[in-house]
């Protein structure tokens, strides 16, 4: 251990079992993969995961010191980062998971699903092999827990996380250069002694039922039966290399494939060829290289694979040889997305699979090197440690990144200034939305009735001889009447189309006659995206689409929007987007021109606005430089500050009440 700088981790005989053996590879693993039949749900498992990774949390919280970088690896600790992060709120955490990210649709099948997701959430940078894993990831972050993302930006309540692709390399030269060894060269030759003048087909695959053996195997019978004319002309060189002996599943796997082969011999074998030849093991790298060397054919075919690097260290052992061997992909690895030149398969067709190692075998060397060529320059160029090097570069930028988003956060200093300017003004103007401001966002908009605590906190702000409270808000005017008519505060509906100090009235002469032509079409969106719903206020129409499907609604949005930009050209109308939500009000009203109402009223000592959507943009830009103006959340903004959650907003307001009571 001291040799590689390494540290243990001190686990019971019975925790190993059942966080390794157990909920990593009877829960996670076939899951993963989508071999849903496997999967086992015990508690126990469970609980032993946890139990291992907060092991492995205290121990590298132990170890770490400031400025370290913390790189955390694969299914078996996806609880870690989330755990590090509560010990260590400023460390720089990145995690990879090395096998597939399921689609929502089977993730969401884990009872476990949601402390899955926090636990890899405690990471900046989060990385996959494929974009496809990625999108499944944010798909599965966004419909659990809610978060919203833009490209590979994640948004929490406190930070911004990074989730990227990056399909991890090998050691290039190491393989492109294996053939000068003398041991790989005296193994090359041996191999080709000993299997003589046929055409050598390659298949290498720790012993996993994700690796699709079985289906390979009814391959060469479905091949043989086809092309009869290359009986005694090929040789198979299986090695299957052991793997989780002890699983159930694999020792069945195991009976199976040996069924397999030996059905395979005795059917088209004769006493001088034997078509599979077929060994259980493992092999030094010497000999592997060997094997891929001699090997015209490799076949990696896999039913679910996050990458598999054997196709890649294949095709980076073809320079001798000048580029002329044939790779076989499956489409489901994730290495497919990199060496497209290969020949592409569904592991499922056998049909499909047999034409293509027909083609592999009678494709000319020209076409070889024409295929291969791309793909070498590609392994070559994006070796192991360009892929180490980019992670740990992405990383650092991430972390950049939170640093400058965090200079943003409102910082202990400045709401001390926040206080004490509050304290010294003689007058005092709150701007404050409403729904994800004053009160968190809810799915439908009837839930986000104001708690008798927020009305108690607005009325004592309010009746306060030197403050005005306004809150801007989408709302109707009859909702917003009937939650704060009561309080002495300004009041603004609709985004700015309604107005209340002591009466309501219209920001200008409004017209809704446009509405009869803009309805139908948000009711077909409606009709046609579940879970949607449209809101009808006197001056706007508002299409709602947070209880919609995320993935789908959002594309559905853009359709509406693009319709609705087209439709409206000549109506005088504006489209607002928000959180979920697709507005179409008259143009030219907005949060930015009401709140002028109250700025342009008097010289103010202290105005505090607070908003954290969009539709508050207008009200920031018409501030003034004094102002304090205030985002909530973590994305960039006109205001000069953020706040982390609208939790933090009712902790301000209530801290400047108190700061009220300590000076009378």
């Amino acid at each position: 251990m001291s040799q590689y700088n390494c540290y243990p981790v001190p686990l019971s005989r019975t925790d190993i079992d059942k966080y390794y053996n157990g909920f990593s590879n009877n829960t996670i693993w076939p899951l993963s993969h989508y071999f849903i039949q496997y999967v086992v749900h015990d508690n126990s498992f469970w609980e032993a995961y946890k139990r291992v990774n907060e092991h492995f949390s205290d121990i590298v919280a132990t170890i770490t010191k400031e400025g370290d970088i913390i790189w955390i690896h694969d299914y078996q600790l996806m609880l870690l980062p989330q755990l590090l992060r509560e010990k260590l709120p400023h460390a720089t955490i990145g995690y990879f998971h090395h096998i597939p990210f399921p689609s929502f649709e089977i993730f969401r099948l884990l009872p476990r699903r949601t402390e899955l997701l926090k636990g890899l959430l405690g990471a900046d940078l989060i990385g996959f092999h494929t974009n496809d894993y990625a999108l499944h990831f944010l798909s599965s972050v966004h419909r659990l827990l809610g978060y919203e993302y833009t490209l590979s930006q994640l948004s929490t309540e406190d930070r911004t996380i990074r989730v990227d692709t990056f399909p991890m390399g090998i050691d290039y030269e190491c393989f492109a250069r294996s053939y000068r060894n003398p041991v790989v060269k005296k193994a090359i030759s041996t191999f080709r002694q000993r299997l003589g003048n046929y055409k050598i087909i390659l298949s290498i695959d720790r012993l996993d039922y994700t690796k699709g053996i079985p289906e390979r195997l009814k391959l060469f019978d479905t091949f043989f039966k086809k092309n009869p004319s290359f009986r005694e002309k090929v040789v198979i060189i299986l090695l299957a290399v052991p793997s989780r002996a002890q699983v159930t599943h694999y020792k069945n796997l195991k009976n199976k494939i040996d069924e397999l082969v030996g059905m395979i011999n005795g059917k088209y074998g004769s006493v001088s060829w034997v078509p599979i030849q077929y060994f259980y093991r493992s092999l030094p790298f010497e000999k592997l290289t060997a094997l891929y060397h001699v090997a015209d054919i490799c076949l990696v075919t896999p039913l679910r694979d996050g990458m598999n690097l054997i196709a890649k260290e294949y095709i980076a052992t073809k320079t001798k040889s000048k580029c002329k061997g044939v790779l076989v992909l499956s489409e489901m690895a994730g290495a497919a997305r990199e060496l497209s030149e290969a020949l592409i398969v569904n592991p499922n067709n056998q049909d499909e699979m047999a034409d293509a190692l027909l083609q592999a075998l009678t494709l000319s060397d020209k076409e070889k090197i024409k295929r291969n060529t791309p793909m070498q320059q590609r392994i070559k160029r994006y070796n192991v440690t360009k892929w180490a090097e980019e992670f740990i570069g992405r990383l650092e930028d991430t972390k950049i990144q939170q640093q400058k988003m965090n200079a943003s956060i409102m910082s202990v200093q400045t709401k001390l200034n926040i206080l004490n300017d509050y304290r010294n003004a003689a007058r005092r103007l709150f701007l404050l939305d409403y729904d994800g401001t004053l009160i968190s966002i809810f799915n439908t908009p009837e839930e986000a009735e104001p708690s008798s605590s927020l009305i108690d906190l607005l009325r004592k702000l309010s009746e306060i001889d030197r403050n005005t409270v306004a809150i801007l808000s989408g709302r109707n005017k009859n909702t917003l009447e009937r939650w704060f008519g009561r309080l002495n505060i300004g009041l603004v509906a609709e985004h700015g189309a309604w107005l209340k100090n002591d009466q309501w009235e219209l920001i200008e002469p409004l017209t809704d006659t446009w509405k009869q032509e803009i309805y139908p079409i948000l009711e077909l969106y409606m009709d046609r995206t579940p879970g949607s719903f449209i809101e009808e206020k006197e001056y706007s129409l508002v299409w709602h689409y947070r209880k919609a499907n995320p993935e789908f609604s959002t594309v559905r949005a853009r359709e509406l929007i693009n319709e609705l930009v087209n439709l409206t050209a000549n109506l005088h109308l504006q489209i607002v987007e928000g959180k979920k939500v697709v507005e179409i009000k008259n143009s030219g009203i907005n949060k930015g021109r009401a709140a002028l109402r109250w700025i342009e009223e008097q010289s103010w000592d202290f105005i505090l606005s607070i908003g954290d959507d969009q539709t508050d943009e207008d009200m920031f830009e018409v501030l003034p430089e004094t102002a304090y103006s205030l985002k909530v959340g973590t994305t960039s903004s006109l205001a000069r500050f953020n706040l982390k959650s609208q939790a933090d907003v009712t902790l301000l307001l209530n801290e400047i009440l108190s700061t009220e009571t300590q000076n009378a």
